[in-house]
């Protein structure tokens, strides 16, 4: 081997041992690809933290777009047996179902300037709108069913097992949708609420005559002794309640989160204070895109039920 090829070999060990460190990469550079794991973690964990499917469901672990699994939706009973006798066996229901991953997006336009940061210091700040925006949307379609791309979302659940009470938030109202479940032989883990439920539920009471106790406690956060989550958005009416066996809820996250950069175009889905949609080069911005692909999946329809406000003629 010679002193020109001994170099050459020298200077790719050298780089084949280097490490990627996002540090030293400025966003210029780098304008698509994959978030750096440490970060994509810490969005993950933004999510965990703030999604009200991901706090009250159960996680499936993916490692691909489509997970079939077993659900144990009937199990076997036991016996009591006297002493020589043989046991009886009883028939169990197995039910094989399929998760389904679908892509969610995410555009954020940011100033020109960002693309002279660090991936480090690009993703640190853009790490909170990512996640409030990917947490957002994906509750707003498995909770409430809006621009839902997935076949189930839990206000298709309580209108198909027809879950559903009419009424102010009382008492009565919230044993009522407790008992429907009960019925079900479901029983309720956590409800769904929000801030502006809070005077509402501080006012309702059980019992009877002078014996009335407030259902709801503030200082917990609790309605009738299970935790509620406040799910704040726009598209869940004042007055309306979830509850559910939250173990029939499942999600999964498959892949990491990808990006990309772009620095021309027009964002037709974002508009200016005027309502003109915005235009990267007029303005000399930049535009974020963001993706993942994430998973939700209800066992049971039975296990949800809803309070609503009475429809107004």
């Amino acid at each position: 081997m010679n002193k020109e090829q001994q170099l050459l070999r020298l200077n790719l060990q050298h780089f084949a041992t280097q490490t990627f460190n996002p540090d030293n990469v400025m966003m210029s550079d780098s304008k698509d690809g994959t978030i750096p794991k440490e970060y994509g973690t810490l969005i993950m964990n933004d999510m965990m933290q703030n999604s009200k499917i991901m706090q009250l469901g159960v996680y499936e672990e993916m490692n691909k777009q489509e997970k079939e699994f077993d659900y144990f939706a009937e199990g076997p009973g036991a016996y009591w047996v006297n002493e020589g006798e043989r046991i009886q066996t009883s028939k169990a229901t197995w039910l094989k179902i399929t998760m389904k991953a679908k892509k969610l997006g995410v555009i954020l336009p940011v100033s020109r300037e960002f693309l002279q940061y660090s991936m480090s210091d690009f993703f640190e700040q853009m790490r909170p709108k990512i996640s409030e925006a990917f947490y957002k949307k994906f509750d707003e379609a498995g909770i409430l069913n809006v621009s839902n791309p997935f076949s189930q979302s839990i206000e298709q659940s309580v209108t198909s097992a027809s879950h559903i009470v009419e009424g102010d938030i009382t008492g009565d109202n919230i044993l009522l949708l407790e008992d429907q479940l009960l019925e079900d032989d479901f029983e309720a883990n956590a409800f769904i609420s929000k801030a502006q439920n809070a005077t509402a539920l501080r006012q309702a009471t059980i019992g009877e005559g002078n014996l009335q106790q407030q259902i709801y406690d503030r200082a917990n956060n609790s309605i009738d002794g299970l935790p509620a989550v406040n799910f704040k958005s726009s598209n869940l009416p004042k007055g309306t309640l979830y509850t559910g066996d939250f173990d029939s809820l499942h999600y999964g996250i498959p892949f990491d989160i990808s990006y990309k950069i772009a620095e021309e175009g027009t964002i037709s889905t974002i508009v200016d204070q005027d309502g003109e949609p915005i235009n990267l080069f007029e303005r000399e911005m930049v535009a974020l895109r963001a993706t993942m692909d994430v998973a939700v999946m209800i066992v049971n329809d039975n296990a949800f039920a809803k309070l609503m406000p009475i429809p107004e003629v």
